[in-house]
């Protein structure tokens, strides 16, 4: 079964697997576990982050080709105007 893209979120993640699943609910009833609280991101690293991504786009643009833009758009054009399979 397709689940879809997986999402970021500040809720604990719960394991898929039934009897893990119970055996954590059992034990977060009784109390000998406790939820882990979200994880926190180092702000240097986010930052570091957000540098290589924004300059990123344009670096790649700037070492391609004109006759290879175009044949990425063309591709791009292509695969978005496609029937959807059924």
């Amino acid at each position: 079964m397709f689940r879809g893209m997986p999402t970021r979120t500040s809720k604990p993640v719960r394991p898929r697997d039934p009897n893990q699943r119970a055996r954590l609910t059992v034990a977060l009833a009784t109390g000998s576990a406790t939820e882990e609280p979200p994880r926190k991101k180092n702000p240097a690293a986010v930052a570091l982050g957000r540098l290589g991504g924004a300059k990123g786009g344009e670096a790649r643009a700037k070492s391609l080709t004109a006759e290879r833009r175009a044949e990425i758009a063309k591709k791009a054009a292509q695969s978005r105007w496609k029937k959807p399979s059924r």
